[in-house]
């Protein structure tokens, strides 16, 4: 928290507490009660998809990024995120750890299961990134609850990344550091959510978005 209200792009603070069993809950509350955040909180563990989708209906602000709670990645990189907005007027920003900003800590596996996914993306979808699986996404807030969050787990990813390009639009990337963990310091993510990604490419390759309804002009007459 102290990171992120340090970081001067960051209007708003909205915290998913995914049914924490070690005083996180407690903590959030506080922060709550402070009107340093808002928050949502489940009852049962649900996963990163789940917390998304129940976050997002609290998001005031025109953009969001996504930010987990592990401290691998380094808030003051948003800056550089949010400055290809001006320059591009993007919808969609990726923060990449293959872009030479510095990472470490990277298991061997991750490091292969990120680059062969992010390679079968850009062979399935016809696009170029280098980072499909990163946590530092960046969205206009009216796309991200256009196109919907339909997974719970770490297959949103995939899903997001899909339906983004599926809607005719552009991932930039900007570089980010990353400084990752081991399991034992309770990283979730397991070698088992790379074949539930490939799955979900493959169902999102043919996704189409829905049209927006055109809102009703004042005092038409319904037929």
């Amino acid at each position: 928290m102290r990171r992120l209200e340090h970081v001067p792009v960051i209007r708003q603070i909205v915290v998913v507490d995914d049914c924490s069993r070690d005083g996180t809950q407690e903590i959030v509350r506080r922060l709550v009660s402070e009107r340093r955040v808002v928050a949502a909180f489940h009852d049962r563990n649900r996963g990163k998809g789940a917390a998304l989708r129940s976050g997002l209906p609290l998001v005031q602000e025109e953009y969001l990024a996504i930010q987990d709670a592990d401290l691998e990645y380094d808030p003051r990189d948003f800056i550089a995120m949010a400055e290809l907005i001006e320059r591009y007027d993007a919808q969609v920003i990726y923060g990449s750890r293959f872009l030479g900003a510095g990472r470490s800590g990277m298991l061997w596996t991750h490091y292969l299961g990120n680059r062969g996914l992010t390679l079968l993306f850009n062979f399935m979808f016809g696009r170029w990134i280098t980072d499909m699986e990163t946590c530092y996404k960046l969205f206009r807030t009216s796309l991200l609850r256009q196109i919907g969050i339909d997974n719970d787990r770490f297959d949103v990813d995939p899903e997001l990344t899909a339906k983004v390009v599926r809607a005719g639009h552009k991932i930039y990337e900007s570089p980010v550091s990353y400084v990752g963990r081991p399991y034992i310091a309770g990283k979730k993510i397991k070698p088992r959510d790379a074949f539930t990604a490939v799955e979900t490419l493959w169902h999102y390759r043919r996704w189409r978005p829905q049209p927006v309804a055109e809102p009703e002009p004042v005092g038409a007459a319904r037929g």
